[in-house]
C-alpha cells in the first residue's frame, strides 16, 4: 500500500509540474521552451550516457561490468520514453530555434536548418540508439556478441550524439561555432549516465564499490578537460561570435551558475575523490553521485539559456516545472524497466571471469 501511495503522490507532483510547466508557456512561450529543452537534454542523457558506458563496460570488462549491467541496461531501454518526452521541443522548433524562421539561409544551411530536417534527425537518433539498446542488452552473457555489439555501436553512438549535441544545444545561438561540441556532449552524457547507475548501484545499504569511484574520477576529468580545451581554443582564438557565447556566461546570475558548476562539478569531488576512503566508501560515493545528477541539470541550463534573451522569472518555474514532469514520467518507465531486469535471469547470469581478445573465455585466473 505504501508503495501505490508514494507512486500516487508523485504522479501528483508530475501532474501539478505539467500544469505550472502550461502556465509557464502561457506567460512567455519561448522561456518554457528553453527550460524544457535543458531538462530534456538532460534527462535524455541518462539513457543515453548509460548506452554508452554500458557498451564501454563490455570492452572493458572488470567487477564493475557485472555491478553495473542492471541500472545501465535498465536506463538504456527506456530511451523510447525519452524520445517521447523530446516531442514538446520537437514541436516549438519554430519558437526556440533563431534559424527556424531565417529566411536568408541558402544551401546546404537552408536545408540542414530547415525544422523538417531537425525533426527527422531528432527521431533518427532516438530510433537509432533504442536499437543500440536492445542489441546491447541482448548481448549480455554471450562475450562475442558482447565484442561485436559494443564495438560498432560506440561508433554509432558517438556519430549520433555528437549530432545531437550540435542540433539540440550548440545551434540555439547559430553564430556560435566549436568543433569541441561534439565532444563535450559525449562527456555530458557519458557522465550523466554513469552518476545515475552508481546511484542506483550503491543505493542499498551495504552495496560493494568496487573500483567505481576510480571510474568515476576518470569521466570526470575526461569532462573537465574537454571543457578546458573549448575554453582555450576560442579564448585563444579571439573570436568574437565565439567570444560572446561564454560572455553570456561569465556575466550576472549566470557566471554566478557558472562557478557554483565547476566547484560542485569538478573542483570539490575532484579534491575529495583523491582521499581513499571518499573513492572507496559507499555513502561518499553515493553522495558524490548524487550531486553529479543535480550538477547535469545546471549544466544544461547553463549551456541553453544565457543568451536566449528570455525572462529569468519564467525560466525559474519553467526548470523546476520541467525536471518535475519529464523526470518523474522518466522514473517510472525507469522503475518498469529496472525490475523486469532484475528479475530476470539472463541479464543477472554472471560472466566468466576472463576473456581473450576475441571474446572467448580464458582458464586464467582474474588479476
Amino acid at each position: 500500500m505504501s508503495g501505490r501511495r508514494s507512486t500516487f503522490f508523485l504522479a501528483l507532483i508530475a501532474l501539478v509540474a505539467i500544469a505550472c510547466l502550461g502556465i509557464a508557456a502561457l506567460l512567455e512561450l519561448r522561456a518554457a521552451l528553453v527550460g524544457y529543452l535543458a531538462v530534456a537534454v538532460a534527462v535524455s542523457a541518462i539513457p543515453t550516457g548509460a548506452l554508452a558506458v554500458l557498451m564501454i563496460t563490455y570492452l572493458v570488462r572488470g567487477s564493475w561490468t557485472q555491478g553495473l549491467h542492471v541500472p545501465l541496461a535498465a536506463a538504456a531501454l527506456t530511451m523510447p520514453l525519452a524520445g517521447v518526452l523530446f516531442v514538446p521541443v520537437l514541436i516549438g522548433v519554430p519558437w526556440l530555434y533563431p534559424w527556424a524562421q531565417d529566411a536568408d539561409l541558402h544551401g546546404f544551411r537552408a536545408f540542414y536548418l530547415a525544422p523538417g530536417a531537425f525533426v527527422l534527425r531528432t527521431i533518427i537518433y532516438f530510433v537509432i540508439w533504442s536499437a543500440l539498446a536492445i542489441w546491447t542488452r541482448a548481448s549480455w552473457a554471450e562475450p562475442r556478441r558482447m565484442l561485436a555489439a559494443a564495438s560498432a555501436g560506440l561508433i554509432v553512438y558517438a556519430l549520433t550524439a555528437s549530432l545531437a549535441g550540435v542540433d539540440w544545444l550548440e545551434s540555439l545561438t547559430p553564430e556560435f561555432h566549436s568543433s569541441i561540441y561534439g565532444l563535450l556532449f559525449l562527456t555530458f552524457q557519458m557522465l550523466t549516465g554513469l552518476a545515475f547507475a552508481l546511484v542506483i548501484a550503491l543505493w542499498p545499504a551495504g552495496a560493494p564499490t568496487f573500483r567505481y569511484g576510480a571510474i568515476l574520477l576518470s569521466v570526470l576529468l575526461l569532462w573537465a578537460y574537454i571543457h578546458a580545451m573549448q575554453y582555450i581554443v576560442i579564448w585563444t582564438g579571439n573570436i568574437p561570435d565565439e567570444v560572446a557565447w561564454y560572455l553570456a556566461r561569465e556575466s550576472g546570475v549566470w557566471g554566478v551558475l557558472l562557478w557554483t558548476l565547476i566547484i560542485l562539478q569538478f573542483v570539490v569531488p575532484f579534491f575529495a575523490m583523491l582521499l581513499e576512503r571518499v573513492r572507496n566508501g559507499r555513502a561518499p560515493l553515493l553522495s558524490i553521485a548524487l550531486l553529479t545528477l543535480a550538477m547535469r541539470l545546471l549544466e544544461a541550463v547553463v549551456l541553453a539559456a544565457p543568451g536566449a534573451d528570455v525572462s529569468g522569472s519564467v525560466l525559474l518555474l519553467a526548470v523546476p516545472a520541467a525536471t518535475a514532469s519529464v523526470g518523474l514520467l522518466w522514473w517510472f518507465g525507469f522503475r518498469i524497466a529496472l525490475e523486469q531486469l532484475r528479475s530476470n535471469e539472463r541479464d543477472t547470469a554472471p560472466l566468466p571471469d576472463v576473456f581473450d581478445a576475441a571474446g572467448t573465455p580464458t582458464s586464467q585466473p582474474r588479476a
